[in-house]
Formats: C-alpha cells, structure tokens, sequence
C-alpha cells in the first residue's frame, strides 16, 4: 500500500489508446490512458465504464449526443451502450471498469485494442 502519482504515471508513456492498469480493486481495474483523435464506436454488454478526466478535454460521443468533460469531472457509460471517445487535443484519462473488459468492447480487433493486462 502506497501513494499512486498519477502525474508520474501518466509521464512513464507518450502512445495513444492503449490504457495502463495502475491500480486493481474488487474485480475492476484503474486505466490510465493517453487519448487524441477519435475511438471507434462500440459497446461493452456486461460492463459499464466511468472515464474521469485528469488533464485536457475529453469528449464521450452517443448517437444522439456528445458529452464534453473538462479536468475533474466525470461520466459513467452504462452497460450496453453504444459510444465512441474523442479528444481534439491530448488529454489524460483514468477509466474505472471491470478487469476482463475489453477497450474497444464488441468492435472489430484493431490498432486500438489495447494488449489485456498492461501496467504502468
């Protein structure tokens, strides 16, 4: 048990898309992910998502609606619906979900599929 930096975390990679475990409780995993560009669309059936913004802005994209995230705020996807992640600029984000989750969820296997069990 230890003080997580996350500023040094975030320092120790410079890819896009492809999230780091920094942490692991009850089953759910503490992701922490560079973003720039725009993700493909998809879905997680079983799992719902939180993505917490650290630095930059971040954008959560539904079909019917956009949700823009400034530092220190916060969405949670539900379960089984569909959206994509953006961010015109670099940002910093923290994703909370379960450990098994998939990031690119039911979409194809991609360049944006994150290799399962990364850490930082």
């Amino acid at each position: 048990m230890q003080a997580i930096d996350l500023a040094d975390k975030f320092a120790a990679f410079d890819d896009h898309w492809r999230p780091r475990i920094a942490a692991q409780l009850n089953g759910q995993d503490v992701r922490l992910v560079k973003v720039l560009g725009t993700f493909p669309w998809h879905s997680h059936a079983e799992a719902e998502e939180m993505f917490l913004v650290w630095k930059g802005r971040f954008r959560v994209e539904f079909r019917d609606r956009s949700v823009t995230l400034d530092p220190g705020q916060f969405i949670v996807v539900p379960r089984g619906v569909e959206h994509r992640t953006a961010a015109d600029e670099e940002a910093e984000v923290m994703i909370f979900e379960p450990s098994a989750v998939i990031n690119t969820g039911d979409a194809p296997t991609s360049d944006f599929t994150a290799p399962v069990g990364a850490r930082i």
